[in-house]
């Protein structure tokens, strides 16, 4: 007798309720095994002041998704023999082998002690590296001084990047906290320098093509630029589970992917689409794309066991550490119970979600856009079901 199929209704219903409570405008999922797709949906609009319906092959911007894209093709010129995952960062990028370290506590960004080890190429990756972000702790002293900086503004390139960062004070020493960061747009300029390539044309040439992602990209064509889903922001950031979205066509600046800016981000620019996600993230698993060693190295957690994932509004979640560009979960969470241990997750600000258990062979792909969509309880409860109906049907 064979086995039955997974149900995947009740993951749906808790899609489908999100969009007839407007937490979300629209939403597309797709569940792979071994490659193959054994689950698809898509429901609720693209543009809800048009009524236009959303579609799979819509665009959605990708935020720090994209920070997977970036991580994979430093992998890739890892196993290329670019450069050892504990090679030290400054031997290319020399800003940053001049950095200081934030005292502990301090209120002033000149509140420094000196640097005591170097930052290396998987401290990048795992975000272990001391830098910081400038999005998820407003007020405090490190944020003002992303910001002043102008860190986070699109009118620098990545090379001028280099010397910001330069300019800031680490967190904590390399190695001795984590912190998600800008470390993703340092890989992206040391692939700027290992291919003599600017980093789009780089991910296009070595990654894009090759895996047939041809919708990915920092700024859509005239072709493409109908297909971009509208964007919306939520009633309250805070509080995710309120009803209503307003439209916010000027996240992250206005023009957003429908013109060049001087900063081609690692850590977030892509837009993309939900064959396109399946693709890398098919490409990963297969083993397509880095070597065996190298993709073990990915997905396993690199975080000590007394430290973890955390976010300055949230605290630290313990039973989550973090590989080489995405997370890893350690065992059962407050988030999801049945998260299968090892599975390799991450998510973008505006809702875009991918995951991958390279044990059971399943990878999850979801495609939203509504600010502060990252880890938003919609998330956890679709993925709950749908884990729920991969073990009770095969």
């Amino acid at each position: 007798m064979s086995a039955s199929r997974p149900d995947f209704s009740a993951a749906h219903q808790i899609l489908r309720d999100a969009v007839e409570r407007r937490i979300l405008p629209g939403v597309s999922a797709l569940v792979l095994r071994d490659g193959q797709v054994i689950d698809q949906v898509c429901m609720g609009k693209a543009d809800l002041e048009s009524g236009e319906d959303l579609r799979p092959d819509h665009l959605h911007r990708a935020f720090s998704n994209t920070k997977l894209v970036t991580s994979t093709l430093a992998l890739m010129l890892h196993d290329a023999g670019c450069f050892g995952l504990d090679d030290p960062v400054k031997q290319w990028i020399p800003e940053l082998g001049k950095v200081r370290v934030l005292r502990k506590g301090a209120d002033r960004i000149d509140d420094t002690v000196p640097l005591e080890k170097d930052i290396t190429i998987r401290h990048l990756l795992s975000h272990q590296s001391g830098l910081s972000h400038g999005v998820f702790d407003p007020g405090t002293t490190i944020y003002k001084a992303y910001h002043a900086s102008g860190a986070r503004l699109p009118n620098t390139t990545l090379a001028e990047l280099m010397s910001i960062l330069g300019g800031l004070p680490l967190l904590f020493q390399p190695g001795e906290g984590w912190e998600y960061s800008m470390a993703t747009d340092v890989l992206a300029r040391l692939a700027e320098i290992h291919t003599g390539q600017r980093f789009d044309e780089a991910l296009r040439t070595r990654l894009f093509d090759p895996l047939g992602m041809k919708d990915t990209r920092h700024v859509v064509s005239a072709e493409q630029a109908p297909r971009l889903a509208a964007i919306y922001r939520g009633a309250n950031d805070a509080q995710p589970n309120l009803p209503g979205l307003t439209r916010a066509d000027n996240i992250p600046w206005p023009g957003a992917h429908l013109q060049p800016v001087a900063r081609i981000g690692g850590v977030s620019g892509l837009v993309t689409t939900q064959a396109d996600v399946a693709a890398l993230l098919n490409g990963l698993m297969s083993g397509r794309l880095l070597k065996p060693a190298t993709l073990d190295e990915m997905t396993r957690d690199q975080v000590p066991p007394d430290r973890s994932i955390q976010f300055f509004h949230t605290g630290a979640f313990p039973e989550i550490g973090f590989g080489l560009g995405g997370a890893v979960n350690r065992g059962p969470s407050r988030l999801q119970p049945n998260t299968p241990v090892g599975e390799f997750q991450w998510g973008g600000v505006a809702g875009t979600h991918w995951t991958i258990s390279r044990e059971t062979g399943i990878a999850l792909v979801l495609m939203t856009q509504r600010w502060m969509g990252f880890w938003n309880p919609f998330w956890f409860a679709y993925k709950q079901a749908a884990y729920a109906a991969l073990a009770g049907g095969r």
